[in-house]
């Protein structure tokens, strides 16, 4: 009986510990500013570094942003405690009016802050400015 309690204690144990370990994500920065650029050349990216600060793998589940003319492309496999990852950030302003923008793109994770935001702006100028 007292191998079976022991058993049974330390299956709960073991089961709280691995439940304890999470991952956590910390970015290099949350908000890019590309400044201002032509509507000549409407196309900018930039890359977001994050690292996994937590004591167990990080998966991006989504990322999506907030409209069709930014498109997100992310780290797909889990990364590791203390190992970094990126997303890429393609601004596309072809046929938009030029002018200041903010867009955002919403990261679903498993991290233990489950959703957060980050964010791209700019200035597109039109293509007869000078």
């Amino acid at each position: 009986m007292k191998k079976i309690l022991f058993f049974v204690v330390m299956l709960v144990m073991g089961i709280s510990y691995a439940s304890a370990q999470t991952a956590e994500i910390k970015f290099d920065k949350t908000t890019h500013d590309f400044g201002t650029f032509s509507e000549k050349d409407p196309v900018v990216s930039c890359v977001f570094t994050f690292t996994n600060i937590g004591d167990a793998p990080l998966v991006i589940h989504q990322a999506v942003a907030s409209c069709g003319c930014t498109v997100p492309d992310y780290t797909k496999e889990p990364i590791q405690p203390g190992k970094t990852g990126t997303i890429k950030v393609t601004y596309n302003g072809t046929g938009k009016y030029p002018g200041h923008f903010k867009k955002s793109i919403t990261l679903r994770t498993n991290a233990k802050t489950e959703m957060m935001r980050i964010y791209i702006e700019g200035n597109m100028t039109a293509k007869d400015a000078k």
